[in-house]
C-alpha cells in the first residue's frame, strides 16, 4: 500500500503538469518530504494524505490509502486493538507509568520510544507516526468519550527532558480544556496503595454498547471480551476514579507541575 500511495501520487502529480516543487508549496510540505514519499521511502501522514485529496479533488482516495497503510504497518498484535479504538463510541483509559498514546505530543512520544535504545531510528519514527495519526479520532465529526486517568507519576517521570515534558502536559490541559469529549484526571501522590498499580489498561464500549478490554505488555498486547473479565475491570476502573482527583483540580495541578519542567 505505501508503494500503491507513492504511485497514485507521482500519476496525479504527473497528469497535473506540477513538479515536485509546486507540490510541495501547494501541500505546505517540504519538497525532500514530498520526494521521499514519492519514493515509497517515508509513510505519509494522515493529514499530508488530505491534502493530496484536496489538491487533487480525489474524493478521500488518498486518506484511504493512508489509513490501509497504517494498518500494515502498525505491530502485529496492536492492529486488533486498533480497529476497536477507531470504531469505539467511549474509551476509559487507566495509565500510571506514561502519558497515553492517544494524548501524548510528537516529541514525548518520539523520546518514550527511543529509550532504552530497542528501536531503529526508522522503526521510532515510523511508531510516532502511526500514534500520531491515531489521534484524529479525538477531532472527528463524532469523536469517542475519551476518560483517562493518570497517577501523579506520570506528571513528574522525566521523559525527553524538562522542554518536552512542560510541552507535554501544557497539551493535557489544552485538550482537557478545549475538547468537550476529552476527560482527564489525576490520582495524586497521596492516594498510597490503590486498585490502579496493578497496571495499564483501556476499556472500549461499541456503538452496540458492548465493552471490550486492552491490556497491553512489553512485547504484546490482547483485547478481551470475557463477560466476566469486562464486569471485573469495570469495577477496577471505577474504585481507580474513585482516588483521582476531579477534572478541574486535575487540570490545575496538571498546569502547576508544568512549571516545575523550566
Amino acid at each position: 500500500m505505501l508503494e500503491h500511495f507513492a504511485e497514485e501520487l507521482r500519476l496525479a502529480r504527473t497528469a497535473a503538469d506540477m513538479s515536485q516543487n509546486a507540490l510541495a508549496e501547494a501541500l505546505s510540505y517540504s519538497p525532500a518530504l514530498v520526494a521521499k514519499v514519492e519514493t515509497g521511502a517515508r509513510r505519509p501522514s494522515l493529514d499530508f494524505a488530505r491534502r493530496c485529496d484536496t489538491v487533487f479533488g480525489a474524493a478521500g482516495r488518498y486518506e484511504r490509502i493512508q489509513r490501509r497503510i497504517s494498518r500494515e504497518t502498525v505491530v502485529p498484535w496492536f492492529r486488533d486493538w486498533v480497529g476497536v479504538e477507531q470504531e469505539a463510541t467511549a474509551l476509559r483509559s487507566f495509565e500510571p507509568l506514561c502519558v497515553p498514546g492517544l494524548l501524548q505530543t510528537e516529541a514525548y512520544a518520539r523520546a518514550l520510544l527511543s529509550g532504552g535504545g530497542l528501536f531503529a531510528s526508522d522503526e521510532i519514527e515510523q511508531q510516532v507516526t502511526n500514534r500520531l495519526d491515531r489521534q484524529a479520532a479525538l477531532i472527528r465529526d463524532r469523536p469517542p468519550l475519551l476518560s483517562v486517568v493518570i497517577d501523579e507519576h506520570v506528571l513528574r517521570r522525566r521523559i525527553g527532558g524538562p522542554e518536552v515534558m512542560r510541552e507535554q502536559l501544557l497539551q493535557l490541559v489544552k485538550l482537557g480544556k478545549t475538547l468537550p469529549r476529552v476527560r482527564i484526571q489525576v490520582v495524586p501522590l497521596t492516594a498510597g496503595s490503590y486498585a490502579g498499580l496493578s497496571g495499564p489498561f483501556v476499556l472500549a464500549t461499541s456503538a452496540a454498547g458492548d465493552d471490550v478490554i486492552y491490556l497491553e505488555g512489553q512485547r504484546h498486547g490482547q483485547v478481551i471480551d470475557r463477560p466476566e473479565y469486562v464486569q471485573q475491570m469495570v469495577e477496577v476502573w471505577e474504585s481507580i476514579r474513585g482516588e483521582a482527583l476531579s477534572q478541574q483540580q486535575s487540570l490545575d495541578l496538571i498546569a502547576e507541575v508544568a512549571e516545575t519542567w523550566n
